[in-house]
């Protein structure tokens, strides 16, 4: 078994991000270990120490990032997706480069990471976006996603392509790329870092350099250049090593001998990593990537004393990783690299000639089998793949790449590169000489026939044809057919332009063939455009072209005919027009005459053709003649008219009618789809109103001209009938009729009613109308006129009437469209004089006590019923009532009394008596005026003891005619006098006082309250109570009363003040005095008063006097007087108003005022026309 060795000093190994320092990664977790046996696989162990460790774990990536590459500046994004139907909150995620970068910290112009949430579908989208790759990007990258006690992840890989160049030709020195540290890929080769696109200048051999001693003396911002200058891709691995190596070691309490830095072995063989513990009682425990090493036959732990052993058989790619063994708290790490043997070329690529078409082996031998062999044409790698012409056959150490059906793009230097050597060979590719078995022949087809050019050659190469030089393009008719070394074209059914000389010429040779098409056809009409008839029909008055196309080859010549008089090629009115595949007959201004059958004539060398054309012209119609109005309504009329004499050789589809007001000149179209019938009805028409009508005929060809209008006529319309008719009154002689007015007047009004009665027997009744009233069938005759002449009054009474008679009654309305519908009354009507008893109808509110107020208004309405008119009494408390006081008004359904101002004398029992005949009715009224009432009569002091004191009271003499609902208490503490309301809405005559304060001297007063409030006076007890302290009897000190009393004085003068004209300005002062003085503003000594241009107003002193948008004219002195009886004050002030916009601008510019008044004197006294 061979003897691990250590990794050399100045071994190059894979590229690598930027050095840092790499985290260190948690670890699974803090499970019991579980029992393993010799045998078992350390991956396998390692994937039920994970379970054992997080038995929680579950997938939340439904999508997971997946394997890409990119080219060098080009963009590229990653994408992972989780399903958050159970999630309470967005999960965390995380990039990492390799096992140790975290990419958040790396975001940025080539780095950006995104995130985004759809709520219909609640999945989280993460995406990260390399932007403009670069070659270091290329690695192996890992996405991990947590939430609370779920756990997922994904590894992923990214290559990085050159975008364009050729492969140098360099030596490539044994270094290997550990992309993602115990990943899948670890140890494999890194060509991308190897086949950069440089020139490489070749030098003369130079002596091994030792790198190690270059990156231990060199400046750290040098890193990378050596690393580029000597191949180094490893850089981290070699920098960590590198700062391990300058670390000063500390001695260890738990290892007398730990790891070595770094291990490196040969893929397959065997590694040994030894430690030597302190203390031998210690447990070791072996990690690799922070994973615990469980034993198993690939991982072999021994122990000799105080050693401690574990050897790693079968050393394979997936080896290639961190590993740390801990004894107690401490541990000590290593590395391990697996090397990969280099695959030598046994058997080099040879040089190539073959002709197109032909299929091309390109073979090399190899050192191993299946061994990796990346193939490259030019310098850029093949990737064969569905769609590549490029085959990788693989035959143990055997590689041969294969291209089917080689063309002269084939031709190449091709090179094949392993780990240990590379080949390269050059492919030529060339044409075979070309021979021409059949040419290709001319050919002349009739029209329709088909066409087939064919010719053979010696080679299987495609070829174009063209036509004229032009390309020929394939169609549903025109095939182009390659089949090995025949080439044909096929036209079926060949047309006239199908004509031409056709060429066919092999593709990589310039040998033509050529052919002429010729396409002979007879003469042919084409009448498609045509009615079955071959009918043309031309509206007179305009232009005729009628274009016939024609064929035939050779062009055929046209002759225009009718009736067997040629029509010539010319300038005429009708003439012929010849063109090469058309005959046109044109007709400038077609004529009714010139209706008939044309006839037109084709010959040539195939044939004759000959065809009949018919023309028909046809114009508008004839106006109609003038419509009829033959009735009218209230926006309606009724309309008919004769169709016109001449239909202008098309039928009559319809007609449009128009009105407008015969004062206007504006026509108004009344129909927008035609009228096919002679009779119209025109409605919404204005009422009152003149109207004319006309109508214009239509054909297919167009619309006539206007008829002639209709005579003028006006919409009127009679009145709805009369409404609510209804008998008002009867006697032995006569009967009152009243009705409502019509519902619908119209425009021509109202001018009165007609009332018609007739006696029974005279008519029969029919039966009820739409609105559910008799109708009668009387003639005209039978029916007698109320009226001679027409009323204007709803109300009319039929007078001369014998009694007991029986009578019918309807009433018409008249306007100046006659008389309307007649309004019947329902039944006869009895003409004899009937006795109603009267009834009094006492409203709801009346039937109780009427209460008011003093002084407000009562005004009582009492319906009542009786027939003929009661006679109506009314008294009050059995007396007649004052009518000078109360006022009584009756009419024939109601009485009222109304009191403008009530009193309470007016308060008693009014009674109502209404008689009809013998009837008689009565009824009573209570009406109760009330008002306060007065105080009560006395109160007294019964008793004082403590802090309270009894008082009793008499009720108030006068109640205000209404009852004592309670009374109000209040004190008074006879210093201040102030009253203080103590008990309210009080019922009875005696009440307690408590909670006196000790030492005062009260006052009581009693007010009486009735429904309308309380008396206007209280009673006050003529004697006070005092509330006197227990023990010694203190005697109050006598002060005298302070003078308040001041005379009035100006707290703030007034000031002078500018004013802008129109804007408006305040004056302001303060005064104090006391009584408070009276405030009198003056201008120029006058006082101000009543002026709508001043207001005044005085707030705790502060006295303002504001003047709206002042004029120059209010600018003067003004004084502001103080005024009480101890004196008077006065004090003054100046206003001058300045006008214009000049002076206001530089005041808010903050001129002073006695330089603006300057300015504009000057500027008035230089301009005084404009001032």
């Amino acid at each position: 078994m061979p003897e691990p060795t250590k990794k050399e000093e100045n071994e190059v190994s894979a590229p690598a991000p930027p050095p840092e320092e790499p985290s260190k990664e948690k670890e699974a977790g803090t499970a019991p270990a579980k029992e393993w046996s010799l045998g078992e696989s350390p991956a396998g162990g390692e994937e039920q120490d994970k379970q054992n460790a997080n038995s929680q774990l579950s997938t939340l990536l439904i999508e997971k990032p997946q394997t890409g590459s990119v080219k060098v500046g080009e963009n590229i994004t990653f994408i992972a997706k989780v399903k958050a139907e159970d999630l309470l909150r967005k999960p965390t995620i995380k990039w990492f480069k390799g096992k140790w970068m975290d990419l958040a910290s790396k975001a940025g112009k080539h780095l950006q990471l995104k995130e985004t949430f759809e709520r219909h579908t609640r999945i989280y989208t993460f995406e990260m976006q390399i932007i403009k790759a670069k070659e270091n990007y290329a690695g192996n990258y890992r996405c991990e996603v947590t939430y609370k006690d779920k756990f997922d992840s994904c590894s992923f890989d990214l290559e990085v392509h050159e975008s364009t160049g050729t492969t140098p030709n360099i030596d490539i020195r044994s270094a290997f790329k550990r992309s993602g540290e115990g990943q899948e890929d670890a140890g494999e080769l890194d060509f991308s870092g190897l086949l950069k696109r440089r020139e490489v200048k070749q030098q003369e051999e130079e002596p091994e350099i030792d790198v190690w001693e270059l990156l231990k003396n060199a400046n750290p911002n040098e890193y990378e250049k050596i690393a580029f200058q000597y191949g180094i891709t490893d850089l981290r691995g070699m920098l960590k090593r590198l700062k391990r190596m300058r670390r000063v070691e500390k001695k260890s309490a738990a290892f007398a001998k730990i790891l070595d830095p770094a291990y490196q072995i040969d893929k397959g063989g065997r590694v040994r990593f030894v430690v030597e513990l302190a203390d031998p009682k210690l447990e070791v425990k072996w990690f690799k990537n922070g994973q615990e090493i469980r034993p198993s036959t690939k991982y072999i732990f021994e122990h000799k004393g105080n050693e401690r052993i574990m050897f790693i058989n079968n050393c394979a790619l997936t080896d290639d990783s961190e590993y740390y063994v801990t004894a107690g708290d401490e541990k000590c790490s290593t590395e391990l690299f697996v090397r990969e043997p280099p695959i030598m070329v046994t058997k080099q690529l040879e040089d190539m000639n073959a002709y197109c078409g032909e299929r091309v082996e390109l073979e090399v031998e190899v050192s191993e089998d299946d061994a990796n062999v990346k193939w490259f044409k030019n310098g850029e790698e093949i990737v064969p793949g569905p769609k590549s012409r490029y085959k990788i056959k693989v035959e143990g150490k055997k590689h041969i790449l294969i291209i089917e059906g080689a063309t002269k793009a084939d031709s190449a230097e091709y090179s094949v590169m392993t780990t240990g050597g590379q080949s390269s060979a050059k492919l030529s590719v060339d044409l075979r000489p070309l021979k021409i078995t059949t040419p290709l022949t001319d050919q002349t087809v009739k029209l329709g026939k088909e066409v087939c050019l064919k010719c053979e050659i010696s080679e299987n190469v495609p070829g174009k044809w063209t036509k004229n030089g032009l390309p020929v393009q394939e169609s549903d008719r025109l095939k182009v057919v390659h089949k090995g070394r025949i080439h044909k074209l096929v036209i079926a059914n060949a047309l006239t332009e199908d004509e031409g000389e056709y060429v066919f010429t092999p593709d990589a040779y310039n040998v033509p063939m050529s052919a002429k098409v010729h396409v002979i056809d007879p003469p042919k009409i084409i009448l498609d455009g045509l009615d079955a008839d071959n009918t043309v029909t031309v509206i007179a008055g305009s232009k005729l072209r009628l274009e016939i196309p024609v064929t035939g080859e050779p062009p055929p010549k046209a002759i225009w005919s009718r009736a067997d008089k040629a029509i010539m090629e010319g300038s005429g009115r009708i003439r012929a027009e010849s063109y090469p595949d058309s005959s046109t007959l044109v007709i400038d201004v077609a004529e009714r005459d010139d209706s008939g059958v044309y006839n037109i004539n084709l010959k040539n060398e195939a044939g004759e053709a000959h065809a009949s054309i018919k023309i028909k012209v046809v114009d508008i119609p004839d106006p109609p003649v003038a419509p009829n109005v033959t009735e009218v309504g209230d926006d309606w009329c009724i309309m008919n008219w004769e169709p016109p004499v001449y239909d202008g050789g098309s039928p009559i589809l319809g007609y449009f009618i128009e009105r407008k007001k015969k004062q206007s000149s504006r026509w108004m179209r009344l129909n927008f789809d035609l009228c096919k019938e002679t009779t119209f009805e025109p409605k919404k028409m204005i009422e009152g109103v003149a109207y004319e009508v006309r109508i214009f005929a239509v054909n297919a060809i167009g619309i006539s001209k206007p008829s002639m209008p209709s005579k003028p006529f006006v919409p009127l319309a009679v009145t709805s009938p009369p409404t609510l008719l209804a008998v008002d009154s009867v006697t032995d002689s006569s009967v009152t009729m009243k009705w409502r007015p019509p519902d619908q007047i119209g425009a021509a009004g109202l001018d009165g009613y007609v009332l018609e009665y007739c006696f029974e027997g005279s008519t029969s009744a029919k039966q009820p109308n739409e609105n559910g009233e008799a109708a009668y069938d009387l003639p005209a005759e039978n029916w007698i006129v109320a009226n001679t002449d027409l009323i204007d009054k709803t109300k009319f009474t039929i007078n001369g009437l014998p009694t007991d008679a029986k009578i019918f009654v309807r009433v018409k309305a008249i306007n100046a469209a006659g008389a309307s519908e007649p309004k019947y009354y329902s039944q006869p009507i009895l003409v004899k004089e009937v006795i109603e008893a009267p009834k009094i109808r006492i409203p709801r509110h009346l039937k109780q006590t009427y209460i008011r107020r003093v002084g407000e208004a009562v005004n009582l309405v009492i319906p009542f019923q009786g027939k003929p008119r009661p006679e109506l009494t009314w008294k009050k408390d059995g007396q007649e009532i004052d009518k000078n006081q109360i006022n009584i008004r009756n009419s024939e359904t109601d009485t009222i009394i109304f009191i403008r101002k009530a009193e309470r004398s007016h308060s008693g029992k009014y009674d109502l008596r209404v008689k009809v005949d013998k009837y008689e009715e009565s009824a009573s009224i209570d009406i109760q005026i009330v008002d306060r009432p007065g105080p009560p009569q006395a109160v007294t002091i019964e008793d004082v003891w403590g802090e309270n004191v009894a008082l009793t009271w008499t009720p108030p003499k006068d109640d205000g005619n209404a009852a004592i609902t309670g009374y109000t208490i209040q004190k008074a503490d006879k210093k201040s006098m102030e009253w203080f309301t103590v008990i309210e809405h009080y019922h009875r005559t005696n009440a307690t006082i408590t909670e006196l304060v000790i030492g005062n001297e009260y006052y009581f007063r009693v007010f009486a309250e009735n429904m309308c409030g309380l008396s206007e006076d209280a009673t006050m007890t003529k004697e006070s109570a005092v509330i006197a302290k227990d023990g010694k009897i203190y005697k109050n000190p006598v002060y005298e009363d302070f003078d308040f009393t001041e005379a009035p004085m100006f707290t703030q003068p007034l000031v002078n003040t500018y004013a802008i004209a129109g804007y408006n300005a305040t004056l302001n002062c303060s005064v104090r005095g006391n009584p408070k003085p009276k405030i009198t503003w003056m201008k120029n000594k006058v006082a101000i008063v009543d002026d709508p241009r001043y207001r005044m107003l005085s707030n705790q002193g502060v006295c303002t006097l504001e003047i709206r948008k002042p004029s120059p004219y209010d600018g003067g002195t003004y004084c502001c007087k103080a005024v009480n009886d101890l004196g008077t004050v006065e004090i003054e002030c100046k206003l001058e108003v300045k006008g214009g916009l000049s002076f206001c601008r530089l005041l808010l510019q903050g001129v002073p005022p006695n330089i603006i008044d300057s300015y504009l004197r000057d500027l008035q006294s230089s301009n005084p026309e404009e001032y």
